[in-house]
């Protein structure tokens, strides 16, 4: 499942090839044709992304939300000539004078109103990538956590709590502030809370500038491989990098929870 930073990344690239333009919609395979049918012509005036949700904001009131989920993909091309036949099960379909986006797959591809979008806003926990200078958003998360005695391991994956942290940060950004993920959110300092908030800000938007999840600090100029980007995610069974304990593998809530006894005690 994309984490928040590939969304963020679609954004982008809806706001450079569609923003301001009017979009033809279409659903190739019918699923989506009543709400094509409603935006499609429509100029698109912003693409935006609260973790995981990316939202398509039409000039008539309406808002496409999408949730890609486990399965959903994107894809985008330049148009050369004549507009090419789907390939496979397209959603939607996004047009302009010179390019087109296919959406397969998606968990959500729903068409809402203004209210709709405030009342999705509400339920969603802060977005580290949508940072207020005040702190707003780290005080709703520092409350939502604290409030409840889950394991900050599982609070770091409620969508509700923290928008846009997957399996991947959640592991990374854990090991980096050294915290065992069983803790209970209640007993979660606030200090630690600001820590975890602040790397979560900087690791993100790392995975915006380089569309890849690089959490190890002198590896973020680079490209590196795969198996070396992280600390722990993936690498069950194997040395830790920092003290050479066997990192550990658990499923916390059916999700495969990778982490280290001796660094995170």
């Amino acid at each position: 499942m994309p984490e928040g930073h590939t969304v963020h990344r679609t954004a982008n690239q809806f706001n450079n090839l569609f923003a301001g333009q009017p979009v033809d919609v279409e659903s190739p395979q019918g699923r989506f044709s009543g709400g094509a049918k409603l935006i499609s012509g429509k100029t698109l005036l912003e693409a935006r992304a609260i973790g995981k949700q990316l939202f398509l904001e039409f000039e008539n009131d309406l808002t496409l939300r999408i949730h890609l989920g486990i399965y959903g993909k994107w894809s985008f091309a330049q148009l050369a000539g004549e507009l090419p036949e789907p390939i496979g099960q397209v959603r939607a379909r996004f047009i302009n004078s010179s390019n087109f986006a296919d959406l397969r797959g998606p968990t959500v591809c729903e068409l809402i109103n203004r209210n709709e979008v405030l009342a999705v806003e509400q339920r969603l926990g802060p977005d580290p990538l949508n940072p207020n200078p005040r702190g707003q958003e780290f005080r709703r998360f520092a409350e939502r956590v604290q409030k409840r005695k889950t394991p900050i391991g599982l609070a770091l994956m409620n969508q509700d709590v923290i928008s846009g942290i997957g399996n991947v940060y959640r592991a990374e950004i854990l090991f980096r502030a050294g915290i065992n993920p069983h803790t209970p959110g209640s007993e979660m300092p606030t200090d630690k809370l600001q820590e975890i908030w602040d790397d979560s800000v900087r690791l993100l938007k790392v995975g915006v500038k380089t569309g890849f999840m690089i959490t190890r600090d002198e590896l973020f100029a680079k490209s590196p491989n795969k198996d070396e980007r992280n600390f722990v995610y993936k690498r069950e069974g194997l040395a830790c990098r920092v003290c050479g304990t066997n990192v550990s593998l658990e499923l916390m809530a059916t999700r495969k929870l990778y982490w280290c006894v001796g660094c995170q005690s």
